[in-house]
């Protein structure tokens, strides 16, 4: 297969319906149990050749003046470990147009990787196998695997391990953006500070959610949403709490503070319902922005350029 002149891939956020987290382990990690759904919110990765000139990342949207360039950026090092395993020099620019916040614990940072790996494959002509590809998503980060994969699954391990789960109709979802994000290491530090030793033995998934999943339940999967490190967040970015209360004033079924934090995710009955939390939500001025998504969505894939827009 010859290379592409051109390859646009588009990639979902990701909120976590449950996200169980037990104690430090010796390698620093935390063994998690959680359940992911991605949704209609998409950073979109242009990949194009640079033949004899290196890799270089450019972004705009999202991040702009913030994200790094080269293989500091992740979609750089997941281009990089691609070629290194095609024994190929990693020749292509990378554009990244985002509307997932950055550092707002909905797997943008990943879901750029999971573009990169997509979009080099085909650019370079590779044909890696599926399972290649979420070996190296694995390396790359945690969250990596699930944004290739999309979907509703659920995590193990420190979320990397995946199986799909069973989730009928659609999900309608608000969230709110804040000014700034939260570095994820650092939620986690504050986590086992504030959690004063008392982690679960053994992370478990939510019986409530699965059933509330597979009967496409809105309404019961709201209160079933649960996220261990909310408290952390909260503590580092007590406002958090404001913006979950004025969701659940105007009608949320369910509100949650996404991944680490800090972009809390509102449940909808609908999509009128939505409508109107987010205008709510807008007027309150409890958040830079707001974004409707929908969910479960396919993870990252190649899109022709009229599709390549952030949100569906």
């Amino acid at each position: 297969m010859p290379p592409q002149p051109a390859v646009a891939v588009r990639a979902p956020a990701k909120v976590n319906l449950q996200l169980s987290v037990g104690g430090r382990r010796a390698d620093g990690y935390h063994d998690l149990v959680t359940v992911f759904q991605a949704v209609s919110l998409f950073d979109v990765l242009t990949a194009t050749p640079t033949p004899g000139r290196g890799l270089n990342v450019t972004v705009e949207g999202e991040g702009f003046g913030r994200l790094p360039s080269g293989t500091d950026n992740l979609a750089g090092a997941a281009a990089t470990q691609l070629a290194k395993s095609a024994g190929i020099a990693p020749d292509v620019h990378l554009h990244l147009r985002k509307a997932i916040p950055v550092a707002g614990g909905m797997g943008g940072g990943s879901a750029d990787a999971a573009a990169a790996l997509v979009a080099c494959d085909a650019l370079w002509g590779l044909r890696t196998e599926r399972s290649d590809l979420l070996e190296m998503a694995a390396r790359l980060g945690a969250d990596v695997p699930f944004a290739l994969v999309g979907g509703t699954a659920v995590g193990m391990g420190t979320g990397a391990r995946l199986t799909p789960a069973l989730a009928r109709g659609t999900f309608h979802w608000v969230f709110a953006l804040a000014d700034s994000g939260l570095e994820t290491p650092r939620v986690y530090d504050c986590y086992d500070q504030v959690a004063e030793g008392e982690f679960p033995p053994e992370p478990r998934v939510s019986d409530d959610i699965m059933s509330a999943l597979r009967s496409g339940d809105a309404r019961a999967l709201g209160p079933a949403l649960d996220n261990d490190l909310q408290r952390a967040a909260l503590a580092l970015r007590p406002s958090l709490q404001f913006v979950l209360s004025v969701g659940q004033e105007y009608g949320s079924l369910g509100q949650i503070v996404s991944g680490s934090g800090p972009t809390c995710a509102f449940l909808a009955r609908d999509a009128d319902h939505a409508l109107d939390l987010a205008v709510a939500l807008s007027a309150s001025g409890v958040c830079r922005s707001v974004r409707r998504a929908e969910g479960p969505v396919a993870g990252a894939q190649i899109v022709e350029a009229s599709q390549a827009t952030g949100q569906e």
